[in-house]
C-alpha cells in the first residue's frame, strides 16, 4: 500500500503531531457516504487496531484500516491554503468518477456492482 503526502500536508500532520504527543500518527480511510458512495476519514490515529495497513513517511505514521486499502491505495495527500480556507485535497488514482459537490466518489468497481 502506498500513500504519499506531499510536503505541505505532511508539514501540517506533523504539526498536529506535535500539538498532540498522544496520537500515534494519521488515520486515513473511506467510509460510504454521499451521493456517489465513498467519503474520506481523517484523523489522528489514536490506537493501532487489528487488520491496519500501516506506512510511515518522514517519520509520519499513517494508518489505513483493511477495508479502505483497496480504494485509498496510490492516493496522494496535499493540504491546500487558498485564500481564508485550508483543506486536506486527495489525488486518488481508484476514483472513476465524484459527485457534484466533490464530498464522495465511486470507483470502477462500484460500477460494475
Amino acid at each position: 500500500m502506498t500513500i504519499q503526502l506531499a510536503p505541505a500536508a505532511l508539514a501540517r500532520i506533523q504539526s498536529y503531531l506535535t500539538d498532540d504527543p498522544t496520537a500515534l500518527g494519521l488515520r486515513f480511510g473511506v467510509r460510504r457516504t454521499g451521493c456517489s458512495g465513498w467519503g474520506y476519514v481523517v484523523d489522528m490515529a489514536r490506537d493501532a487496531r487489528e487488520g491496519d495497513v500501516v506506512s510511515e513517511q518522514a517519520g509520519v505514521r499513517i494508518y489505513v484500516d483493511a477495508d479502505s486499502v483497496g480504494l485509498v491505495d496510490g492516493t496522494e495527500i496535499d493540504f491546500l491554503k487558498q485564500g481564508l480556507g485550508e483543506q486536506f485535497v486527495f489525488r486518488n488514482p481508484n476514483v472513476a468518477a465524484a459527485c457534484g459537490c466533490g464530498e464522495s466518489f465511486t470507483t470502477d468497481a462500484d460500477k460494475a456492482a
